[in-house]
């Protein structure tokens, strides 16, 4: 398994939408994307300037359906 790179709510942002998934609402600093086809929703912390967490990063590929290898071989 590979080691996830450090990655910005941006750039995180920019492959899951890539993959089929649009931005659906925005509370405060938290934007919640919506894949419609898999009826499935993942919620991003926007927090400028700071890169999110990698086990963060890790978990919310992961409740997209994807793995740490699926986001560098599609990123």
């Amino acid at each position: 398994m590979s080691r996830m790179p450090q990655v910005s709510a941006r750039e995180l942002t920019r492959f899951l939408k890539a993959q089929g998934f649009a931005e659906d609402r925005q509370t405060g600093s938290h934007l919640t994307l919506w894949h419609e086809r898999l009826r499935l929703s993942v919620t991003i912390p926007i927090h400028t300037g700071v890169d999110l967490g990698r086990g963060l990063a890790v978990r919310i590929l992961k409740d997209a359906g994807f793995s740490v290898d699926d986001y560098l071989r599609l990123r």
